[in-house]
């Protein structure tokens, strides 16, 4: 670090995103991409004409996106803000509701950019202990004094809550704004989208990184009350409000205009991910019950350090944490059909060596 940077972020420990090698062709299974290409409506309209606009700057509202994930969600446009991925939005709301010493929760295993930007802006935060069995203890969320965060199905685990205990944590804090980080909600959870007309302290973040396979034109959104929106415009308004680029705009409304191609992609990847965690089992993994396009899973026959290594070296990447209670868990990523046999065929290579 240089000798110019404020001494506030001395100690400020930065998000550290899965690794992107380039030495050699991997199978990624590390960072939850979509194994599928965006819908052909999604390519087409990555064409010339599109490109050439990019002279121009784009609609700081996306009045165009706006509209269709308004009408998709049966909300107002009033009630959606466009950012240049989830963690945007993640960004303006610690900022928003949780800076200088305001108070914010969330579990103490979870998506990690939680506590990057809660030290970010000087949030007073706790970190809830996850249950036994990884499970998050809604009732612990109950009644707090801060903002509270949850990522639902929670990362890297995959476990879900349920809707009824989502509400049960809005309406127990009516004080305090309750983010719902839903990235990985298409696979099989329950969204709290509809809840935004019942709770005015409700934000729910999805992203189109997973289920829409757009992780590289970094687009995300976020559904609440039109006064947190507002408050969230105002951020963005002032600090960058051409934060997202016109061409991704355009794939964006593209992909809405196709949502069944990235539903029937959702179900192939859920039904991958049952294959997955069969054929894993029998390999005498546990494996957490995920709602995500990942799980969560560990072996006693080899750490889980050393698996994420020797699958390296065998040309697949997973991502491994060296978190004291999950540095014996992988988390996997579901790719194809195909991919998914590569890696159980690599597995059993690895665990006969290991005997």
């Amino acid at each position: 670090m240089s000798k110019f940077l404020d001494k506030r972020y001395d100690s400020l420990a930065a998000y550290v995103p899965g690794e992107q090698p380039q030495d050699k062709k991997y199978i990624k299974l590390n960072t939850n991409e979509s194994p599928y290409p965006p819908s052909p409506e999604t390519l087409e309209m990555a064409n010339r004409g599109e490109a050439e606009l990019l002279r121009l700057y784009p609609d700081p509202d996306g009045k165009i996106l706006t509209k269709k994930l308004a009408d998709l969600y049966g909300v107002e446009t009033e009630n959606i803000f466009l950012a240049n991925g989830s963690d945007d939005i993640l960004n303006f709301s610690f900022m928003a509701y949780c800076a200088n010493g305001r108070k914010s929760y969330f579990a103490d295993i979870t998506y990690g950019f939680y506590s990057v930007f809660a030290n970010l802006h000087g949030s007073d935060y706790t970190e809830i202990p996850l249950e036994e069995d990884f499970s998050i203890d809604y009732k612990k969320f109950c009644g707090v004094d801060g903002g509270v965060f949850i990522a639902n199905p929670n990362a890297p685990t995959g476990l879900a809550m349920t809707l009824s205990q989502v509400e049960e944590v809005i309406k127990s804090n009516p004080d305090y704004v309750v983010v719902i980080d839903e990235a990985y909600v298409d696979f099989g959870a329950e969204s709290a989208v509809n809840l935004v007309k019942k709770y005015d302290n409700l934000l729910v973040i999805q992203t189109f990184s997973k289920s829409r396979s757009m992780a590289g034109a970094r687009l995300g959104f976020a559904i609440g009350s039109k006064e947190i929106i507002n408050d969230l415009h105002k951020l963005r308004y002032s600090t960058n409000p051409y934060n997202i680029n016109r061409l991704t705009l355009s794939l964006g409304a593209a992909a809405i205009d196709s949502q069944s191609y990235y539903t029937d992609n959702c179900k192939k990847i859920i039904d991958t991910r049952a294959y997955a965690t069969k054929e894993l089992e029998n390999l005498g993994f546990e494996v957490l019950p995920s709602k995500a396009n990942f799980v969560f899973a560990k072996s006693d026959k080899i750490d889980g350090g050393e698996l994420y290594l020797k699958l390296k070296d065998k040309g697949i990447l997973v991502r491994h944490f060296t978190k004291e209670r999950i540095k014996d868990f992988n988390r996997i990523t579901i790719g194809t059909q195909a991919e998914m046999e590569a890696l159980t065929e690599k597995i059993k290579e690895i665990i006969t060596e290991a005997v």
